[in-house]
């Protein structure tokens, strides 16, 4: 819940500014001083601040001087008597987002309130996206109609709409920040911010300023307040990708946090409170690294509440074909080449790769075949040159009569393709005859 800090000296006017947060749906600290207010702050965050400017004792110019000092961000509404104008200015040149003079009309004063909020919202995500602009572009949209990912659709559906924890296991390239977004726009959170934080990216002695926040001055080079992902996050989903990886000594303060939906910026002892989803990911066992001390057993079942185990690509090849060719398509029009598509050898060959990375492995193929490719299809021989020369496309499992007909299909495509779809050609080649390779032609769908 949003928390509203009144700061005046009258006692109605205090009860009023109660009644109307309670109706906006905001907790409330009402306060007679600067001092009090200060205090206040200094122990939880308020989201907005109104405060009247002529107080006893430090006037409400002295304390938004001393707020901005703390919080160079939180919205702060100023409330005037008639003839002080000019004061109520000053204010907002310190930063407040507004003033009203008394007497005021509660309703123009809650339209006040709720702008303040939006703008404060508004402030924060700027600063994410400009942050996540020099970052790598989303990937596109979970793609697949095998059996395996129609399991993980109908999951999804499940899980989305609640706000329990998730967390988000596979090999590295099969697409978990995908799923975790995926996660974002089916909740009742899709309109705020997805937040993702790499745990791996950042040296484990930032790690915690960027989940949490630091105030100016909090450690060497902190030259600025600094809001953490956890704030920009709220109300929204923080997506905590390799959780793995990080230090058993932040795992305890994010197990804290966690617990209490509370945040504690480094270098001040405020607390913000937070109402976040996390989806969180790993490639790792955690449950190796528990046995191992390497993880926190009390954080694991705190985040592993459901559990989401994308497969590995090898075992959803009859997603191959649709995601190569929703890849290409893409780059293909990015580049300005329309109508770019792979043959359908090219695509068999896809299929019997064993794609130790994955999705991301065959992006980043099509993106290259998409760039080199000078005419409008994608043959095999192509798609052969761009594979890893030491690594000879297989099948991944002991089945033998299934790896004996990938083997099977493959080579009469080579052969198809190496004699321009001359059949007869083809068969002399494979040392069958003709009439045997249309039945294998039909056997395999070619």
């Amino acid at each position: 819940m949003k928390r509203l800090l009144v700061v005046d000296d009258d006692a109605r006017m205090r009860r009023v500014l109660q009644i109307l947060a309670h109706k906006i749906g905001l907790d409330c600290a009402a306060v007679s001083g600067a001092d009090e207010a200060l205090a206040s702050f200094h122990a939880e965050r308020s989201d907005v601040v109104v405060t009247d400017l002529k107080m006893p004792g430090k006037s409400g110019i002295e304390f938004l001087r001393e707020l901005r000092a703390i919080d160079g961000e939180v919205p702060v509404v100023v409330l005037t008597a008639h003839g002080t104008v000019a004061t109520a200015v000053e204010a907002m040149k310190l930063g407040a987002v507004d003033y009203l003079q008394k007497p005021f009309d509660v309703d123009a004063l809650e339209l006040v309130i709720r702008r303040a909020l939006d703008l404060f919202r508004f402030r924060l995500e700027n600063r994410f996206l400009r942050e996540q602009a020099g970052g790598h572009p989303r990937s596109g949209e979970l793609i697949g109609g095998s059996p395996a990912m129609l399991l993980i659709f109908e999951l999804l559906r499940e899980v989305a709409p609640t706000r329990s924890a998730v967390l988000v296991t596979g090999e590295t390239g099969t697409g978990k920040e995908l799923v975790a977004r995926a996660i974002h726009e089916l909740s009742p959170r899709k309109d705020k911010l997805f937040v993702p934080l790499n745990c791996t990216a950042i040296p484990s002695e930032l790690l915690e300023s960027e989940l949490f926040g630091h105030v100016r001055g909090a450690f060497s080079g902190a030259q600025t307040d600094r809001v953490g992902k956890f704030q920009a996050a709220d109300d929204g989903t923080l997506f905590l990708d390799e959780i793995g990886d990080m230090d058993v000594r932040l795992q305890a303060k994010l197990l804290r946090v966690l617990q209490e939906k509370v945040v504690e910026p480094l270098g001040t002892n405020r607390r913000i409170p937070i109402d976040v989803r996390i989806v969180s990911s790993t490639n790792r066992d955690l449950e190796t690294a528990m046995r191992e001390g390497k993880f926190r057993e009390d954080l694991y079942f705190r985040l592993n509440v459901f559990h989401v185990k994308l497969p590995p690509l090898r075992e959803r090849k009859e997603d191959v074909a649709e995601l190569a060719e929703a890849f290409l398509a893409g780059f293909a029009r990015d580049l300005g080449k329309p109508g770019l598509r792979l043959a359908p050898e090219a695509v068999a060959l896809l299929e019997a790769y064993a794609w130790p990375g994955n999705i991301r492995e065959l992006r980043n193929l099509t993106e290259r075949a998409a760039v080199l490719c000078r005419g409008g299809i994608v043959g095999s021989s192509f798609v052969r040159s761009l594979l890893p020369a030491d690594v000879e496309p297989r099948a991944t499992d002991l089945d033998l009569e299934r790896a004996l007909g990938d083997l099977e299909r493959r080579m009469i495509l080579d052969a198809l393709a190496a004699t321009g779809d001359d059949k007869l050609a083809a068969a002399k080649l494979l040392g069958i005859g003709e009439r045997t390779l249309w039945t294998k032609l039909k056997k395999h769908a070619i």
